[in-house]
Parts: structure tokens; C-alpha cells; sequence
């Protein structure tokens, strides 16, 4: 064992900054990349991480120190390193472990390319969690942070990811096998060193963006969708957590102002993020679930209970994943949500016409633009015009959105997605025509990434390729409205001299009473039926 000098690292062009949070004291275990201090400058805050693993002999510093490039933190001890083999032979299949971290063997450091085990992180006290899906195959290429398996216990289901990029060589899983801590899920080949300490990863999406909405279902981890419990702090206060406290809750989808901390003046901890996600995953603080059978908790009778089979042949079938997880949310926001519903309809004659003949101009560039990528500019542009259609309540305050993200609905095996357009009006409609078809093929595999279904200002819940007329969606909370678009038809029209035929689009604004009113309902979807029918207006 030796101590070493454990210093601040370069920080930029900071000549002073001060330390206003100590993370360890003397007699900490601490490992290479954990956070020892958090300095602030005038204009943002940072963590200054470990170089070593080792323990804390000495500290240096206190609250209210100033600090630079070079500093002296503390004193850490440290084991000897131990010795490097030269013989390649004994190379291959070694192992690095850190305390309960994921193992990573290393294949190969002959050449760049190397194999790791990708194993299951710590998931509570579980012995035995199922696996219920398999979300990659032998062959694809993943990113760090991408979900590999669901496994699902009797109280809850999670998604495990990836902690590294690369290309997946073997599967040691299927579905229906049992798992637990340090189970091998796959062999992955990467590109980087091996040899890394695995982080507890993020198995589970942040479900606050976007919920599944009528006509249009996210696929979500929903396990970690908890209802906050009654001792949550009020969201007035910021919850007292670092950033990278912070960004691990948002990874596993857990809401900070529903855990307790434990730290220094109810700091809240890593440790206090596991403790309630073993929480949630073993029961003590119940998920999300639909709740119709207690009557939702509004004081209604009891959901009837029937013996079907007593009046004939029946058939009892588990609902999907997909209708298990958005059940609650779909009930939440119908209930939550004052809602009320315009109907109206839209002369796309002239613009159905500039479609067709623009897609058949641009044929061999094998890009087809849709009436749904033409809507979606379309709607950015009312959006600007309207903005409180583009915010969300916060308790008495309204956020106003200054981006652009419109989510879709893309039709699946496994139910309608909802993928999101990223900043569409920054977009031209080639490019948002191009970006919908590869997240509709992406939807279609299974291969949405949390990121793509997160995030929207807006949502459109379009079912023009299937038919009907109109009907109600419901809104996807956090957001304030949703436009529902049906299949267009031929109308008779009064031009003043004759009836002529024009193609109507039949639209559906639902929109949420508490922020918006039926004035601003009606303007909305009257700009929006003059820019389809003169879509030059855009550019206005």
C-alpha cells in the first residue's frame, strides 16, 4: 500500500473556484471517476472525480475553500500496482472486477477489437428476476446505455442496457430464463479498452415526457412510473442532490422529490436512488397500475366482477406489455385532464396535388414525402403563432416551450409508438419526411430508443392509413393538446357558382381547458385549415 496525492485536475480557464460540497471524508472506500468535491464558479457548479481507487487517509480541503488546477484534495491510499504481464498467452479471458460492478473479460488485446460479458447490474435483492423480452439480436450494433433485456419480477419490470457500444457476438439468455445479479446477458465486441470500470447503468426511461396517449402508446419501462408517495417533498423545492446524482436518477427514471435523503442535510445519494428502486421493484412502494377496480379512487362503485364462463365459451388472454404499462397513464389523464374536443375540416386539395406531383418528380431519390410530414411543418408554424399549444403546467406557473419536438404516431406489431421529431422547425419537409420513415422502421423492429419516444412539445395521432372520420384523443401529459388526423375524402364544396369536389382532411383538436380556451381551440384550428389550404402561408 503507498499514498499518493489526489489533485484538482484541469478545469478550464478557472484560476479560483470554491468548494462548497465535500462528498467523502477520511476512512472512505472510494473508487477511480467517484466524485470527491463539488467546486461553483460565477457561472456553474462541477465534481471533481477520483483518479485512484483507494481509501481516504487525509483530506485537505474544507467548505469554502478556493481551489485551481493543481490543488491538493486529500491523501489516498492505494495498492501497490501489480506486476504487467509480458506473455500474450496469459492475456486473453482475464477479468476486471470492482467490488459488485459488472465483470468485463477481455477477449483479446492483441488487436483493437475486444469481447466483453455484458452482466446483469445490481437490481435490489432479487435472486431471481424473468426475463420477459429480448430487445436485441446476434449482429445488431448497440449504444451504451441501450436496453438489452426486460426482466420482470412479481411486483414490477425493468429494462437492463448496455454499458458500452459495440456489436453483440452471443446472446446467453433467452426469454423465460431466470436472472440475478452478475448474470452474463450477452458477449459484446467494442473497440475500446476493456478494462473499465462498469457504473450502475440505466435500465429504465424517464416516463415524465411522454405518456402513452389514446391511439397513440409508448413503448416504457413503466415499472419505475410510481405514483409519488405522500411523503414526496413539495415540488416548490428543488430536490438537494449533485449533478451526477441527478442525471443517475433521470437514468433510471426515478423522481427525485420521491426520495428521502440521507446525506449531509438530506442530501440525496446514489445509494438513496438503488434503495428506492429495490423499493419500487419489490412492492414496498406499489407502481403504477390501473386502478378501475377500486374505482380509481374517486369514490365509484367497485368494478363489476363476472363470471364470464357461466353464460358461454370464453377465451382469457394477459393483456400486452404495452397495454399493461400505458392503462394507468391513459386513466390518469382522462381523468386529471379537463379535455374538450374540436372537430374540423381541412381543404388539402391543392396541397394533396403539390405532394403527388413533387414525389413524382423526385422519384429515383427514393424519399416520399407524406401529407403527415407536410402537417407536421404545418402545425410547427400554428405552434409559433399559438404558443400556449406548445407549453405545460407547472402547479400555478405555464412553461412555454421554445423548441419544436412533435411526436407521431407509428403503427406496429405491438401497437401504435410514438416517435419525436426533434427540433422540426429547424427542418426542411425532405429531411422530416426522411427522419419519420427511419423511426417508423425503427418502430416497426422493436428498435426505438428511449430518447426517440421523449421529449415532445406536441403530438399528432394520425389515422389516415386506416380510416374513420374523427375522434377524441387523449391528451399525452405533460403536453396541453394533441391533434388527431383521420383519412382524407372527397366533399362536395360551394365555390359560389357550383359544387366542386375537394378533398377534406377531418381534424381533431383536443386540447386541455385548464390553459387553453374554446376561443383559442377555434383560432388554432382555423390558421391551421388556411396554411393546409394555401401552404404558403409557412412562410409567413
Amino acid at each position: 500500500m503507498s499514498l499518493i496525492e489526489i489533485k484538482v485536475p484541469d478545469i478550464g480557464d478557472f484560476s479560483d473556484v470554491t468548494v462548497i460540497e465535500l462528498l467523502v471524508k477520511v476512512g472512505d472506500t472510494v473508487k477511480v471517476e467517484q466524485s470527491l468535491l463539488t467546486v461553483e464558479s460565477d457561472k456553474a457548479s462541477m465534481e471533481i472525480p477520483s483518479s485512484h481507487t483507494g481509501v481516504v487517509k487525509e483530506l485537505k480541503l474544507g467548505l469554502g475553500d478556493t481551489v485551481k488546477e493543481g490543488t491538493l484534495i486529500l491523501m489516498l491510499e492505494v495498492a501497490d500496482a501489480l506486476p504487467v504481464a509480458s506473455d500474450p498467452e496469459i492475456m486473453p479471458n482475464t477479468a476486471v472486477a470492482h467490488d459488485q460492478q459488472a465483470l468485463v473479460a477481455i477477449d483479446s488485446i492483441a488487436t483493437d477489437a475486444k469481447t466483453v460479458e455484458i452482466c446483469v447490474p445490481d437490481i435490489g435483492d432479487f435472486d431471481q428476476v424473468t426475463v420477459i423480452e429480448i430487445m436485441v439480436k446476434v449482429g445488431d450494433s448497440i449504444k451504451a446505455e441501450q436496453s438489452l433485456i426486460t426482466v420482470e419480477s412479481d411486483k414490477a419490470s425493468m429494462e437492463i442496457p448496455s454499458a458500452f457500444s459495440g456489436v453483440v457476438k452471443e446472446l446467453k439468455v433467452a426469454v423465460g430464463d431466470t436472472v440475478k445479479q452478475g448474470s452474463l446477458i450477452l458477449m459484446l465486441e467494442i473497440s475500446e479498452a476493456a478494462s473499465v470500470e462498469i457504473k450502475p447503468p440505466a435500465p429504465v426511461q424517464d416516463l415524465m415526457p411522454n405518456q402513452p396517449v389514446t391511439h397513440v402508446h409508448h413503448t416504457l419501462a413503466a415499472s419505475l412510473s410510481v405514483a409519488k408517495n405522500q411523503n414526496a417533498k413539495t415540488s416548490g423545492n428543488l430536490p438537494h442532490a449533485s449533478p451526477s446524482v441527478r442525471k443517475f436518477a433521470r437514468e433510471l427514471g426515478v423522481p427525485l422529490d420521491a426520495v428521502k435523503g440521507t446525506g449531509p442535510k438530506d442530501r440525496i445519494t446514489d445509494a438513496d436512488i438503488q434503495s428506492y428502486t429495490r423499493s419500487v421493484m419489490s412492492g414496498t412502494i406499489p407502481t403504477a397500475k390501473p386502478a378501475a377496480s377500486e374505482g380509481a379512487g374517486l369514490g365509484l362503485i367497485p368494478w363489476p366482477q363476472v363470471d364470464f364462463a357461466k353464460f358461454g365459451q370464453i377465451e382469457k388472454k394477459e393483456l400486452s406489455r404495452i397495454q399493461k404499462i400505458s392503462g394507468a397513464n391513459l386513466l390518469r389523464n382522462a381523468i386529471m385532464i379537463p379535455a374538450v374536443t374540436n372537430h374540423d375540416d381541412a381543404d388539402i386539395t391543392d396541397l394533396e396535388n403539390f405532394r403527388v406531383t413533387i414525389n413524382k418528380e423526385n422519384e429515383k431519390s427514393g424519399v416520399k414525402i407524406t401529407m403527415l410530414a407536410l402537417l407536421i411543418k404545418a402545425c410547427v408554424s400554428v405552434l409559433k403563432k399559438y404558443p400556449q399549444f406548445n407549453s405545460s403546467l407547472d402547479g400555478n406557473a405555464l412553461i412555454y416551450k421554445k423548441y419544436y419536438h412533435i411526436g407521431f404516431a407509428a403503427d406496429t406489431p405491438d401497437g401504435l409508438m410514438v416517435p419525436v421529431i426533434k427540433d422540426a422547425d429547424q427542418k426542411g419537409i425532405v429531411q422530416i419526411s426522411t427522419e419519420m420513415t427511419e423511426l417508423a422502421k425503427k418502430a416497426r423492429e422493436g428498435k426505438l430508443s428511449p430518447s426517440e419516444m421523449s421529449g415532445a412539445s406536441f403530438t399528432i395521432s394520425s389515422l389516415g392509413g386506416i380510416g374513420g372520420r374523427y375522434f377524441t384523443p387523449i391528451i399525452n401529459a405533460p403536453e396541453v393538446a394533441i391533434l388527431g388526423v383521420c383519412r382524407a375524402v372527397l366533399m362536395p364544396a360551394w365555390d359560389g357558382k357550383a359544387f366542386q369536389p375537394r378533398l377534406m382532411l377531418p381534424l381533431s383538436l383536443t386540447w386541455d381547458h385548464r390553459v387553453i380556451d374554446g376561443a383559442a381551440a377555434a383560432r388554432f384550428n382555423v390558421y391551421l385549415c388556411q396554411i393546409l389550404g394555401d401552404f404558403r402561408r409557412v412562410l409567413l
